[in-house]
C-alpha cells in the first residue's frame, strides 16, 4: 500500500512516516499543497493524508482539484483547524474521514488501515490454506501461530494475497512498497520473496516465480477454481 502524506510539520511528519513504514507502508512525503497536488498528478496511491494548512496550496484545494479530476484515491484530513465548519467544508469536498490534531497515533493507524479495507474491498482477514493474514493487526499467521515476517515480507505477502493466483511484477511490488528516497532493487525483492517462501514452506501456499515477469500466489489445490 502508497500513501502519501501531505504535512508541513517536520516532526509530526517524520514520525508518521517511520511509523507507517514500519507497518509495511510505502510512503511519500510532501511538506507543502504544491508538490502535493504535482505528487497527485505523477503517483497512483493508494492513501492520501492531508493537512489543511499546507503552504502554497491549501489541503481543501488539494483535495477539491483531486475529487474534480474524478480521483477515488481515500483522503484523511490531519489537521488543527477542528472547527465543525471545517470538518464539514472538507467532507463535503470528498474527504473520508477526518482527524484533528493532536491524536493518537493508534488511532490514527487503525483508520488508516480502515480506509484501506475500504477502498480495496478487501476483508479483515484474508485466508489462503493454513494460513491467515489479519490486516488491522498486520500480521501472518499458521494455525493459529504468528509466522515471524518482516515489514517488507509482510507487505509482499499483502499484495500477493489480495491479488492471489494473478501475476504481480517486481515494478509494482517495488511501487507498493517504497516511498520517495527508498532505493529498494529488483534483486532485494527477489531476496524478500525468497525469504518469505521459505517461511510459508508449511501453509501449502507457494509463490511461483515467473522469469522476467513477476511472481503469483497459488493457492492450494483444494481452493482452486474447477
Amino acid at each position: 500500500m502508497r500513501i502519501l502524506l501531505a504535512e508541513d510539520d517536520r516532526i509530526i511528519a517524520d514520525g508518521l512516516c517511520r511509523s507507517l513504514r514500519h507497518g509495511g507502508y510505502a510512503v511519500d512525503c510532501a511538506d507543502n499543497g504544491i508538490d502535493a497536488e504535482t505528487a497527485l498528478l505523477t503517483n497512483t496511491y493508494d492513501l492520501l493524508i492531508l493537512d489543511l494548512g499546507l503552504p502554497r496550496l491549501p489541503g481543501l484545494e488539494v483535495l477539491r482539484r483531486l475529487r474534480a479530476r474524478k480521483a477515488n484515491t481515500p483522503v484523511l484530513i490531519l489537521t488543527a483547524l477542528d472547527a465543525i465548519d471545517d470538518r464539514v467544508r472538507g467532507l463535503d469536498l470528498g474527504a473520508d474521514d477526518y482527524m484533528a490534531k493532536p491524536f493518537e497515533l493508534a488511532e490514527l493507524e487503525a483508520r488508516v488501515r480502515a480506509l484501506s479495507r475500504r477502498s480495496s474491498g478487501t476483508t479483515r482477514v484474508m485466508e489462503c490454506g493454513t494460513l491467515t493474514f489479519d490486516q488491522t493487526d498486520r500480521c501472518a499467521l499458521v494455525n493459529g501461530e504468528r509466522l515471524d515476517l518482516s515489514a517488507r515480507e509482510l507487505g509482499i505477502l499483502e499484495i500477493l494475497l489480495t491479488r492471489a493466483n494473478r501475476l504481480v511484477s517486481k515494478d509494482h511490488l517495488v511501487d507498493h512498497l517504497c516511498g520517495w528516497g527508498e532505493e529498494v532493487s529488483h534483486n532485494a525483492i527477489e531476496v524478500y520473496v525468497h525469504r518469505l517462501r521459505r517461511k510459508l514452506e508449511s501453509t501449502g501456499v507457494n509463490i511461483i516465480t515467473m522469469r522476467g515477469l513477476g511472481y503469483y500466489l497459488e493457492k492450494p489445490a483444494d481452493e482452486r477454481r474447477p
